[in-house]
C-alpha cells in the first residue's frame, strides 16, 4: 500500500496519525513519530552536526497555522526556517512558528537564537509539552521546500505545537534524502512520551 505525495501551493496536507493506512507508516514509524529530541539524535549519530539559520522575519502565518496556534487574523509571528546538516549534508529542514504573544518574558531569548538549536531549548525544560503529530508525504519538488532542498525522492514531514510557559509554537519538519533513518525504538531516556499534550494542536484537519 502507498500514500501518494501532495504537490502542495506551499501548504502541505497534513493528517493525524489516524487518518493514514497503517501499511504505510509501519516502515517510518520508528523515526518519523519519535517525540524524542530530534536534534539529540542527530548529534548521536557520530557525524558532525551543524544547523544554519536561513532566514528569520516577522510575517502573517498561513491560515492552517494560525488555526493551530489560536492566532487572530492580524497578528503577526516571528516565522524562522533552518537546516540541519551532518557532514555538511542537509539532512532536515524545519519551519517554527512563533506568535508575537509567545516571544516575551522567559522565551525572549528565542528571538535571539541565531544558528542555535530550537529543540536543545525546548527539551531541557521541564514544563515543555507537545502535540501528537500530523504528518504529510511532499513530492521532493513542493512548494513548501525552498528550491535548493528540492530532490528526486518524496519526503516525508511532520509537524507538532509544543508549550512552553503556557506559551504556545509550532514546528514542523521535513525529512530530506540524506536524513539517517533508524529502526529501534527510542530509548525511554530520551522519550518524552509522558509529557505528550492531546490538547494542543488537536483540532481535526
Amino acid at each position: 500500500m502507498t500514500l501518494q505525495a501532495n504537490r502542495s501551493a506551499g501548504v502541505p496536507h497534513w493528517r493525524r496519525e489516524e487518518q493514514i493506512p497503517g501499511p504505510v507508516l509501519a516502515s517510518v514509524r520508528s523515526w518519523l513519530l519519535d517525540d524524542g529530541s530530534l536534534t539529540q539524535h542527530l548529534l548521536d549519530s557520530g557525524k558532525q552536526f551543524s544547523l544554519e539559520r536561513w532566514r528569520q522575519r516577522w510575517e502573517a502565518p498561513n491560515q492552517d497555522e494560525r488555526r493551530l496556534l489560536n492566532m487572530g487574523h492580524r497578528e503577526l509571528a516571528m516565522v524562522r526556517q533552518i537546516v540541519m546538516r551532518l557532514d555538511s549534508k542537509a539532512v532536515v529542514y524545519a519551519r517554527s512558528v512563533f506568535p508575537v504573544t509567545t516571544l516575551d518574558g522567559p522565551l525572549l531569548r528565542l528571538r535571539r537564537l541565531q544558528n542555535q538549536s530550537l529543540g536543545s531549548f525546548l527539551f531541557s525544560r521541564p514544563d515543555m509539552r507537545r502535540s501528537p503529530f500530523q504528518v504529510a508525504l511532499l513530492a521532493g519538488d513542493d512548494a513548501y521546500l525552498p528550491k535548493p532542498l528540492h530532490q528526486q525522492e518524496k519526503a516525508w514531514a511532520r509537524r507538532s505545537c509544543f508549550q512552553v510557559a503556557a506559551k504556545p509554537m509550532l514546528v514542523s519538519e521535513v525529512f530530506l534524502e540524506g536524513f539517517p533513518r533508524w529502526s529501534a525504538v527510542t530509548p525511554l531516556h530520551r522519550s518524552r512520551r509522558g509529557q505528550v499534550s492531546v490538547t494542543i494542536g488537536s483540532q481535526r484537519a
